[in-house]
C-alpha cells in the first residue's frame, strides 16, 4: 500500500527505528527503571534517561523539564488539568483537535471559562489578532495547535508568544503535527508548555509522547493528575510534585522510548533543515499535480511556496463525500488517506465541511516521489469519473 496518512501515524518507520526496537525486545537486561539497584533496573533507567536527554536537546528544553507520556492527548490532558482551575479563562482556536477541545470542555464543566478565536476573513489562518478582544482579567493561558491536522496551516507562533508575554499568560502548544516536521525550540519560540506525540513525525512507536516545560514554568504551581508508583518517597501519600516524576506515575514504556529515541536521532542526524525541505518538496509536488483538476477544491493557502506548512493537503472532489473518495483510493488504488472530520469539529464547521468531510493526504520522509505521483494519477482518474 502507498501510505499517505502520516498525519494519523507514521506507519513506515526508518530502518534505524525498526532495528533499535528489534534489538531492544531481544534484550534480557531491561527491567523496571528506577525501581531497584540491580543491573536490569539500571540498564532500563539508562535507556530512558538517554532518550530524555536527546529529546530535551531536540526541543531546547532542560532534561529535568521533559516528562514522558503515552501521546499528545495524554500530555494535553495532564498539563491542562494540572494547571487550570475554576475561575480561570483560556483562549484557544477553532482549529484545535479534540485532544485540546475535550479536556477544555471537561474543565469548563468545572468552572473554567473558554473563548475560541476563528479564522481570518477569507483565510485558513487563525485570527491571532482576535486574541486581544477575547482577553479577560482572569485569562490564564493560550492553548493552540502549532499546525492544523486538517489543512497543514501553521499558526503565527511568534505573535502568540508576544501576546502571551505582553499579557503575562502561559502559551501551551500542541505540536502533534509539527514535532519532527520543522525545528522547535521552546525557549527561542516563547513556548511555555510543548505537548508532543512520538508516533507521527518523530517516527517512534505508538504509546510514546511527552511534555516539555519552558523556563517560565519554574515558578508555576502544578499538581499531579495521575498518582501512583514513582520509585521514590514511597511512604508519602501524595505523588511527588517535581518534574518529571509529576507526570510519570507508573512504569515507563522502556521499549517504546528506545524506539522514540532512535526516531529523534534519525531526525537529528539528517538535520531538520533537510527533513523540512524534503517534506515541503513532496507536499508541493502533490499540490501542483492536483490543484487544477476539474472539480477539485483544496483547503489551505499554498500561494506562497516559501510559507512554512505541515506536509498536509486536504481536498474534496465536487460534492462527493470524502469517505467515498478515500475508500476508492484504498480499494482501487491501494492508497491510504484519511477522510472525515479528523477529530477537529470546530475546524470543519469553520470550513463548511462538517457534512462532507475532507480527504487528507499527508506525507513523511519515508514517502517517495513515485508515491506522490501515484496519488496524483489516482485523483486525476477520480476527477474524470466524477466530474
Amino acid at each position: 500500500m502507498i501510505y499517505l496518512d502520516n498525519a494519523a501515524t507514521s506507519t513506515i518507520k526508518p530502518d534505524s527505528v525498526k532495528e533499535a526496537l528489534c534489538r531492544a525486545i531481544r534484550r534480557d537486561d531491561l527491567g523496571n527503571p528506577g525501581r531497584g539497584a540491580h543491573e536490569c533496573s539500571l540498564q532500563a533507567l539508562l535507556e530512558v534517561e538517554a532518550a530524555r536527554s536527546t529529546l530535551a536537546k531536540f526541543f531546547g528544553a532542560k532534561d529535568s523539564q521533559l516528562a514522558f507520556t503515552a501521546n499528545a492527548t495524554m500530555s494535553l490532558n495532564l498539563i491542562l488539568k494540572s494547571l487550570l482551575k475554576a475561575g480561570d479563562h483560556v483562549i484557544s482556536s477553532c482549529t484545535e483537535h479534540n485532544s485540546v477541545l475535550r479536556p477544555l470542555y471537561q474543565l469548563a464543566e468545572e468552572g473554567v471559562d473558554l473563548s475560541f478565536a476563528g479564522l481570518k476573513k477569507d483565510s485558513f489562518q487563525v485570527d491571532v489578532a482576535a486574541f486581544e478582544q477575547l482577553l479577560r482579567p482572569n485569562t490564564r493561558a493560550v492553548v493552540v495547535n502549532h499546525a492544523s491536522n486538517v489543512t497543514g496551516e501553521v499558526i503565527e507562533l511568534s505573535a502568540c508568544a508576544e501576546f502571551c508575554r505582553k499579557n503575562k499568560l502561559l502559551l501551551i502548544v500542541d505540536a502533534a503535527q509539527s514535532a519532527g516536521v520543522f525545528p522547535i525550540n521552546i525557549q527561542a519560540d516563547g513556548i511555555d508548555v510543548l505537548c508532543f506525540t512520538g508516533h507521527k513525525s518523530l517516527y517512534g512507536p505508538g504509546g510514546t509522547g511527552g511534555i516539555a516545560l519552558g523556563s517560565r514554568m519554574a515558578d508555576v504551581p502544578l499538581k499531579s493528575v495521575i498518582s501512583g508508583g514513582s520509585g521514590i518517597r514511597s511512604f508519602e501519600k501524595v505523588h511527588p510534585q517535581e518534574m518529571p516524576t509529576l507526570f510519570e506515575a507508573g512504569t515507563a514504556n522502556v521499549l517504546g522510548l528506545i524506539g522514540l529515541h532512535a526516531g529523534v536521532k534519525y531526525l537529528r542526524d539528517r538535520g531538520m533543515a533537510e527533513v523540512e525541505a524534503q517534506l515541503t518538496k513532496l507536499m508541493r509536488r502533490f499540490y501542483e499535480g492536483v490543484k487544477d483538476l476539474p472539480g477539485l477544491k483544496i483547503y489551505g493557502d499554498f500561494s506562497d511556496p516559501g510559507q512554512r506548512r505541515a506536509p498536509i493537503v486536504g481536498l474534496n472532489l465536487g460534492d462527493v463525500p470524502a469517505a467515498v473518495i478515500s475508500d476508492l483510493l484504498a480499494t482501487d488504488y491501494d492508497i491510504a488517506t484519511r477522510p472525515g472530520a479528523h477529530c477537529a469539529p470546530r475546524m470543519h464547521q469553520a470550513l463548511g465541511t462538517a457534512d462532507q468531510g475532507i480527504v487528507r493526504f499527508s506525507f513523511s520522509t519515508m514517502n517517495s516521489e513515485a508515491d506522490i505521483d501515484a496519488g496524483i494519477a489516482a485523483m486525476a482518474e477520480l476527477s474524470r469519473a466524477f466530474v
